[in-house]
């Protein structure tokens, strides 16, 4: 009853706290029981007496009709009924009986009030040993829940933790991807390169061993008479430079 009463508290404070009970009109209630219309049993009281037996509920039914001195008056007069009429004949048991009820009231009177309260102590004592049960037990499930509330808080933190892991990991990855990619751009970078001065060179070499093929092929077609004229004009032009 107990494990069922606490699971329903658990399922009570993670849901809505409130419920519409209906007796006699719809009334707001938190919680999972109406204290107010269905109040928790209490260990009842004794009530009160008048005259060591008589209870004070059949006084007050006669003080509403006839006063103060009704229920006396009821009694002393019922009582001389039953002797006038003979219907309670006094006999000798009656006197007997007179004298126990007598040595009972002097009893009750002098031992009645510390009786009273020995037995008052006694019945505390059992309701407190019986309450110390259910209050001992009340306090390991609410301790129950408690260890399970603080196991779900320490799960929702795995759940967080795994997923800083997750995004950590991710964070991993896309360096090694940034990484990767960077290394793939260089390679195909200097491979590039490598061709670009490849060609260049080549085309450096080409027109090298082409002007060298046309200087040698010219200087080869130049005859000493030419190669003579052509000296004389130079030196005539530098001459004509001179004087100018």
């Amino acid at each position: 009853m107990f494990s069922r009463l606490a699971l329903r508290s658990v399922a009570a404070r993670q849901s809505t706290p409130t419920a519409l009970v209906a007796r006699g009109s719809a009334t707001e209630v938190s919680g999972l029981r109406d204290e107010k219309n269905f109040p928790r049993p209490v260990r009842g009281e004794p009530g009160k007496v008048r005259l060591g037996f008589i209870p004070e509920e059949w006084f007050q039914f006669f003080h509403a009709k006839t006063g103060v001195t009704g229920p006396y008056t009821f009694g002393v007069g019922l009582a001389t009924y039953l002797f006038s009429k003979e219907i309670y004949v006094m006999e000798h048991e009656y006197y007997t009986g007179l004298s126990i009820f007598v040595m009972i009231y002097y009893a009750s009177t002098k031992f009645g009030p510390k009786l009273a309260e020995f037995l008052d102590k006694e019945v505390d004592n059992v309701e407190t040993n019986w309450n110390a049960g259910r209050l001992s037990t009340i306090k390991s499930l609410e301790d129950s829940i408690a260890g399970e509330k603080e196991a779900q808080w320490r799960a929702q933190g795995q759940e967080l933790l795994i997923e800083a892991k997750k995004e950590n990991v991710l964070l991993q990855l896309e360096a090694a991807y940034r990484e990767r990619a960077l290394t793939a751009y260089q390679e195909v970078k200097r491979r590039l390169d490598f061709q670009l001065e490849k060609t260049l060179l080549e085309r450096r070499i080409a027109q090298k061993n082409m002007v060298d093929w046309i200087v040698a092929n010219v200087t080869k077609a130049i005859t000493p008479d030419q190669e003579k004229q052509a000296m004389d004009r130079c030196i005539a032009d530098l001459a004509a430079l001179a004087k100018n």
